[in-house]
């Protein structure tokens, strides 16, 4: 599968902008002398050589915020994205091989959490602890998110349970969190990865909605925060659009690269995609040879 994606042009073209971002983000103290709350500038500067992406209403500099804001923005993404990937993982993998009881029980939280709808959850749970920080955001994203995970998961484990592998291992009287974990578990990478990245999605955005809502906490540097602040200004109607844009950019950049990583996994582990990319490519070979004659 590692070598599919690093073949895949998806995969290297998302990774590579993710791994920009990244980079960006640790490196901020070299990529900008001035500080995320310090100010520097005059209210909402125009974009120079001094201030690459202008300033706020209060005098930051945009470009400095935009980079620490991603240190934010992806710790809640990554972080509550793996809260939800192993939490609908390990239920996902637990109902599917035990059923069941176990998966009775499991199947009815699940759906208890599937009825609910998550967004109106979400800003129920944020209007009520406060100005939430990023840390509880992530908490509350990984507790509320993970149902559609376990779908998935108990789905795939419901396939792979009937495999001549596992059959063996099962009368060889190998434990079942052994064969969970060693035997079922690695046959479900591919789906575990895409679960991830679509959390990691959700979650960023999610938090970047949060936040611009006022729910956050108006002293942290993120994303979202910086939308929340560049709404309260007036950013677009006075003028000072950079302020709006730069987090728009980055939030938008980064669910193009996370999107990107995840259509190719998506292609790599199913067959029938890449197959239907061969076929594409031989049809149109043959059209080409048609029109030459």
């Amino acid at each position: 599968m590692l070598s599919g994606l690093v073949k895949n042009r998806k995969a290297v073209i998302g990774l590579s902008i993710i791994l920009l971002i990244v980079l960006a983000a640790i490196l901020a103290p070299l990529l900008t002398p001035f500080g995320p709350t310090s100010r520097v500038g005059r209210p909402h500067q125009a974009p120079s050589w001094d201030h690459l992406l202008g300033t706020t209403r209060v005098g930051r500099d945009v470009f400095t915020q935009l980079l620490y804001g991603a240190r934010t923005s992806l710790a809640v993404g990554f972080g509550a994205g793996f809260l939800i990937t192993a939490i609908g993982t390990i239920l996902g993998i637990i109902a599917g091989y035990r059923r069941g009881l176990t998966d009775e029980i499991i199947n009815f939280f699940t759906n208890m959490v599937l009825v609910i709808p998550n967004l109106p959850l979400l800003l129920v749970l944020a209007a009520f602890i406060g100005q939430a920080s990023p840390l509880v955001i992530a908490l509350i994203l990984g507790f509320t998110s993970w149902a559609w995970g376990v779908r998935v998961t108990r789905a795939e484990t419901l396939s792979v349970r009937e495999k001549d592998f596992v059959k063996s291992a099962e009368m060889l009287g190998e434990p079942q969190w052994r064969i969970m974990a060693f035997e079922i578990f690695p046959n479900l990478i591919s789906i575990v990865g895409i679960n991830f990245l679509g959390s990691v999605i959700f979650a960023v955005i999610t938090e970047a909605t949060l936040e611009f809502l006022g729910l956050g906490d108006p002293n942290a540097v993120s994303w979202g925060v910086m939308l929340y602040n560049a709404q309260n200004s007036s950013a677009l109607t006075v003028g000072a659009w950079w302020d709006m844009l730069a987090p728009c950019f980055g939030l938008a950049l980064l669910g193009v690269a996370l999107a990107l990583v995840n259509f190719a996994i998506d292609e790599v582990a199913n067959p029938r995609l890449r197959t239907a990319g061969r076929l594409g490519r031989w049809f149109g070979l043959v059209r080409a040879g048609e029109g030459r004659l």
